[in-house]
């Protein structure tokens, strides 16, 4: 079986002993031994079955910078050359895209003779995405200086729509398709058309090394912390947490709240993250916040859960977010979510739990603040009930819940070949 980089975790799961388990990757600098090391440092996950690494030197390819115009059909083109790299140093009997790279599937399935699966994190392309084209919205993935020309949006969204088209012929072609998410389902149920062998398999939450960690006490006079977790990502879209923050923090001279500060904590994959982060220090400075907002980056995993054990309130504002493990592992934590009202986390995870309140939604900036300082304003007995209530429900995306719908999906990838020739 091969899997791309970051499904690598899966082949824990599976039955079948007498199996090779490869792992294509992109990260040449690093030994396997390393990347093993750093699974567990960073999510807390060993394996106990061998694992061997095919490390693939064209990853360049699929890079985002690469490709300043047309950058989805610039990164699918690539993934197919990275997928031809990978497929010339081993051909498995399965393979399982877990990275996004849909148009590796044909590849693998008609010229390696590969039975092939997907499990989508994140669609290419969304109807969403042909919406905001469509109706001249400014977004991090449309410029404003297309929303504002009619001939720019229109040639944008012929290109998304032809994209759209050829995504769902490479994605069709899967034996089987896992998805993260109800989000994720009406997208790849629309766009791939492939019902009969989707299924939804929410992604393995390590929820118990959470739910281990005690409640802390509220004390009146404490400070509040209210953390993020995420990378630092344009759409994970942060600088809308800092501006409700400081809307919280004018809200809070005036209703007697308790001091507060706010903990971004998150990964940076590369120096546009890097950026990314000082562009947020200066939104701080420039909000006149600095003293109440930390950023906290690349932290080991023991440190997170010290963060999480001591915050009230885990912060959450991307638009259409997938799923949402963040808000999963704060819930868990014991936290009191105030997640973006779209996506996974409306559908999925911000659910009532037995007919209790599980956290917050919100969309805007001053619906965020008011949010906050109305969770802020409840009584520690109040806030306890709800931080209950979210420990209870989050135990249907751990990792033995995740074990047995993975397996009941990809069984049928394996009824007739159970070994990785290369």
């Amino acid at each position: 079986m091969a899997t791309a980089e970051r499904g690598w975790c899966l082949c824990e799961l599976l039955r079948y002993p007498e199996a090779l388990y490869v792992v294509y990757t992109g990260d040449a600098d690093v030994s396997g031994q390393q990347i093993l090391e750093g699974a567990f440092r960073r999510f807390n996950i060993r394996l106990t079955r061998p694992v061997k690494f095919v490390f693939l030197r064209k990853r360049y390819l699929v890079e985002d910078s690469l490709y300043p115009h047309f950058t989805l059909l610039g990164q699918s083109l690539g993934s197919i050359f990275l997928g031809w790299e990978a497929l010339m140093q081993c051909v498995p009997d399965v393979y399982i895209d877990s990275m996004g790279y849909a148009f590796t599937l044909p590849l693998f399935k008609y010229l390696g003779g590969c039975r092939v699966g997907s499990y989508v994190h994140y669609p290419t392309i969304s109807t969403d995405m042909l919406s905001v084209v469509k109706n001249q919205n400014v977004g991090f993935n449309n410029a404003a200086f297309i929303t504002r020309n009619p001939f720019l949006s229109k040639v944008k969204l012929i290109y998304y729509y032809l994209f759209a088209f050829m995504y769902g012929l490479v994605g069709s072609c899967s034996d089987i398709v896992m998805v993260n998410s109800s989000w994720t389902l009406n997208h790849i149920l629309s766009l791939w058309k492939v019902g009969n062998c989707t299924n939804i398999v929410y992604p393995p939450c390590d929820v118990q090394t959470f739910l281990d960690l005690p409640l802390h006490e509220e004390k009146a006079t404490s400070e509040h912390l209210l953390v993020s977790i995420g990378q630092f990502r344009p759409e994970k879209n942060h600088p809308l947490q800092i501006r409700a923050f400081a809307k919280l923090l004018n809200k809070k001279e005036s209703e007697s709240l308790p001091p507060l500060k706010l903990v971004l904590i998150g990964g940076c994959r590369n120096q546009d993250d890097e950026l990314r982060v000082n562009q947020l220090r200066r939104l701080a400075e420039d909000l006149g916040v600095q003293e109440d907002v930390e950023f906290k980056i690349n932290i080991p995993f023991d440190e997170l859960k010290n963060y999480l054990s001591e915050a009230t309130v885990g912060l959450h504002t991307m638009w259409n977010e997938h799923f949402g493990i963040g808000i999963v592992e704060c819930m868990a934590a014991g936290m009191i979510v105030l997640a973006h009202n779209s996506g996974g986390p409306k559908l999925d995870i911000v659910v009532p739990h037995h007919g209790e309140r599980t956290g917050f939604l919100a969309e805007s900036e001053e619906g965020y603040a008011e949010t906050m300082a109305h969770i802020l304003s409840m009584s520690a007995e109040q806030r306890l009930q709800i931080r209950n209530s979210a420990r209870a429900s989050v135990s249907r995306f751990s990792d033995q819940e995740f074990e047995v719908a993975f397996l009941s999906s990809v069984e049928r990838l394996f009824q007739k070949c159970h070994t990785c020739t290369n």
